[in-house]
Formats: structure tokens, C-alpha cells, sequence
């Protein structure tokens, strides 16, 4: 049986995490300990230059200008090899033999879905993601980690941190107890596109606007057809 899983983020701006995943559901999950999340910044892996030093609040360089020319910096391979040394670390603490996921997030990575997510939530206990930023991370740090390339989706973000929060929140609700009920999942059960709650009839602006009749009718094969039904139109993505 698969231990509760640890999503470890190599990022140079834990602080952007807080929000989302210190609320609501997932912030429940994390209290009773169905996931855990821990961050590794490569800022902390890079010691200051003498003249750095002297200054009061020496500052820790973790990016330079690309070979080849071109606009931008990108990320050293140093800073972030040792930040993922130290997850690797953390994540085979209790067994070496059991290897973590490494996720690099890419643009021209494979394309992200909930089937994905549910096979690394599943089988994968410990899952570490390099969250690059500017123009990128020293493509040579895949030389020395096996990794796989990930996309959240067809553009392009000014970080790996709003798709790793995606990620994060699509595994996480595989994880038994962090929905309440584990068949609170759309995707393992009939649900629909659209859907509804009290008042039966909303007024607005002198028109009212009315529940489908079938979701009143009480007949459960009735509204299962229709809500697979609906669900093939488009899926809603907002859902929890």
C-alpha cells in the first residue's frame, strides 16, 4: 500500500504556494496528513562572492545570460542540482531503492491530463518539480536527473508554478479522503457539464430561470443520461 504522497518543489519563490495550497480542501488534506508538501529554493544552495558579502543584505545569484545570445536569463545548473540533490535526498530518506518522479515543467512537455495525474498520484509516493523561471533552467541538470518533461497546457506561463500547482491539486485529489468522499471525483461518476442548487426558479431582471426539469424528476437513470450527456457537450473544469 502507497504511503501518503510528498510533492517537493524546487522553486526560487515558495511564498507563491501559500495561498492556494494553504486554504480550503487542500489545506485540510495537508492537516491530516493525506500529502505533504516541501519546498527546496536554490538560492539557499549558493554561497555569496566576497564583495557580496559585504553587503547588508548579500545577494545570491542563481541565473546568467544564455550561451548563444538572446534575450533574458536563464537558471545555473548548480543551485538547482543541489536543491534537487537535497529532495532526492528527503524523498529515498526511508528507502533508496524507491526513486522519486522528477517533473520539469516545460512548455514542449508532455501534455498533462487527469489520467496521468491519477497513474503519478497512484504510483509515485514522493514527487519533486523544478519550477524554472526567466528563459529557463541549464538543460544540462536532465543529464544528470532523470525527468520527465510536463505541460499543464498549450501556453506559456512566466513560471513552473502555477502548473505545478495544477499538477498538485489534480493528484491530490486522487488521494483517498482528500474529497471526503472518494466518489466525489467527476471523473468516477456521472457528472455533467452544468449544474444547479435552490432557489428551483432564479428571477433575475424580470426573467426567471429554472432548474431542468429532469434533475427534479427523482428518477436517478433519468438524470445519470443526462448528465453523461452533458458531460460529452464539454466538461466542467471549476469543480472540486
Amino acid at each position: 500500500m502507497k504511503k501518503s504522497t510528498t510533492f517537493h518543489l524546487i522553486t526560487l519563490f515558495p511564498e507563491a504556494f501559500s495561498s492556494y495550497l494553504g486554504e480550503s480542501i487542500l489545506a485540510r488534506a495537508q492537516k491530516e496528513g493525506l500529502f505533504g508538501v516541501k519546498f527546496y529554493n536554490p538560492r539557499d544552495f549558493v554561497v555569496p562572492t566576497k564583495v557580496q558579502k559585504r553587503k547588508a543584505k548579500p545577494y545570491k545569484k542563481v541565473d546568467d545570460k544564455p550561451y548563444g545570445g538572446g534575450p533574458g536569463m536563464v537558471m545555473q545548473a548548480l543551485p538547482m542540482v543541489k536543491a534537487i540533490e537535497k529532495a532526492v535526498a528527503a524523498a529515498t530518506r526511508k528507502n533508496k531503492k524507491v526513486k522519486p518522479l522528477i517533473v520539469f515543467l516545460s512548455p514542449s512537455g508532455k501534455q498533462f491530463t487527469n489520467e496521468l495525474g491519477a497513474e503519478y498520484s497512484k504510483r509515485y509516493s514522493d514527487i519533486i518539480f523544478i519550477c524554472g523561471r526567466y528563459e529557463g533552467v541549464d538543460a544540462r541538470i536532465k543529464k544528470i536527473f532523470k525527468m520527465v518533461d510536463i505541460t499543464v497546457g498549450p501556453f506559456v506561463t512566466t513560471g513552473g508554478e502555477l502548473p505545478a500547482m495544477i499538477m498538485i491539486d489534480s493528484m491530490a485529489r486522487q488521494i483517498p479522503g482528500v474529497l471526503g468522499k472518494f466518489e466525489s471525483r467527476e471523473e468516477s461518476r456521472a457528472s455533467s457539464r452544468d449544474v444547479y442548487t435552490r432557489p428551483e426558479v432564479f428571477a433575475y431582471k424580470g426573467k426567471n430561470y429554472k432548474v431542468p426539469k429532469v434533475l427534479l424528476s427523482g428518477n436517478h437513470k433519468d438524470i445519470d443520461a443526462w448528465r453523461l450527456d452533458e458531460k460529452r457537450r464539454g466538461g466542467n473544469t471549476t469543480q472540486a
